[in-house]
């Protein structure tokens, strides 16, 4: 899910030219998807374009570090577990944000408002102050920044790392929960087929 040369495991530009066939492809069972009858080899391309039916909600994960706040735009964010309280996120093993959040040990899941549309971009970018302008508190809980507009903040420390091909499944363990102002109604943003969406 990550797009080439962001620091993100979120929404992509949509622009990318189609990748050469990964080295995989030249096992003996080939990975292969179907339409009108015939079978085409699947391409990160496709692969993108088919899973990205999939609706999802978009969050940032933050982190206070010795260097300075991190935060990273993450669009696979899940529950896991209510007893313990576990969920987790899915990050790029190349995100230049997701060591120093790893070195922490302690994160926050900020789900993203409709109107944050902006923010994501902003923390899915390389090169960029991406913490200039933006409004945020510190989690009394984690340290971690709190983003001021988001729907809920989700305060958790690592409670394991689990390699998955270029990402790393992270398991956070809840420690705090807080909903943001506008309550459990406040609409979220979200990503579907290569761009934003709104509810409705």
């Amino acid at each position: 899910m990550t797009s080439a040369g962001s620091d993100h495991d979120g929404p992509g530009t949509g622009t990318e030219p189609e990748p050469e066939a990964p080295a995989w492809l030249a096992d003996d069972a080939d990975p292969e998807y179907h339409l009108d009858g015939r079978a085409y080899p699947l391409t990160d391309r496709r692969f993108r374009d088919v899973v990205g039916s999939f609706a999802s909600g978009l969050t940032v994960v933050t982190a206070d570090t010795p260097e300075g706040p991190v935060g990273v735009t993450c669009q696979s964010f899940a529950s896991v577990s209510l007893d313990p309280p576990l969920v987790l996120v899915v990050l790029a093993r190349s995100s230049r944000a997701w060591p120093r959040v790893r070195e922490a040990g302690r994160f926050c899941v900020n789900v993203l408002a409709e109107h944050q549309q902006e923010l994501s971009t902003r923390m899915a970018s390389r090169g960029v102050d991406k913490f200039a302008g933006v409004g945020w508190t510190a989690s009394p809980t984690t340290g971690a920044p709190r983003l001021d507009g988001a729907v809920a903040h989700v305060d958790c420390a690592i409670d394991a790392v689990h390699e998955a091909g270029d990402h790393d499944v992270v398991v956070g363990r809840v420690l705090a929960l807080a909903e943001g102002p506008g309550g459990a109604d406040a609409p979220p943003l979200l990503f579907h087929r290569g761009a934003y969406r709104r509810l409705g």
